[in-house]
């Protein structure tokens, strides 16, 4: 029991790990809400579904503490991350797609996500998977949109 618990501890340990690989920045000329508003209005405009909209700096206010502007953008395309899911259903760990908005400690605002390249660290999704490449256009194209660029 003692060496099934030991284990699963090292498989969990490394869950964070091929959850967080490389994060991609992009840099936007404007307050967090605003560019939260125009990543949103760009992934509906796309046809992708908005799962949720978490504002990390409001739930931080509602425990009386402080939290720099921070939200957070989950959407997906089923059309995309069903075959991925299909291959891994570990897979679901990293989808939905998630956009974080944020402002650095220099008030720069950033929008952040990590490379759906990251799934392939899944046993059953391979490197050239179309579905990687085409998320991977999607994410830049809509935080490009959202940056203004």
């Amino acid at each position: 029991m003692r060496k099934m618990m030991t284990a699963a501890a090292v498989v969990l340990a490394g869950l964070p790990a091929m959850v967080m690989g490389e994060t991609l920045k992009v840099k936007a000329d404007a307050p967090v809400p605003e560019v939260m508003d125009a990543l949103q209005a760009a992934v509906e405009g796309a046809g992708a579904t908005v799962f949720a909209r978490v504002d990390h700096t409001g739930g931080a206010m509602s425990v009386d503490m402080e939290l720099a502007p921070a939200q957070l953008l989950i959407f997906g395309n089923p059309k995309l991350g069903t075959p991925a899911m299909q291959d891994d259903i570990e897979a679901g760990l990293l989808l939905p797609l998630r956009v974080l908005v944020y402002s650095d400690a220099d008030g720069q605002t950033w929008l952040a996500y990590a490379d759906p390249a990251e799934l392939t660290a899944l046993e059953g999704i391979a490197e050239d998977a179309p579905y990687i490449a085409m998320m991977q256009g999607a994410l830049k194209k809509l935080t490009g949109a959202a940056a203004g660029m």
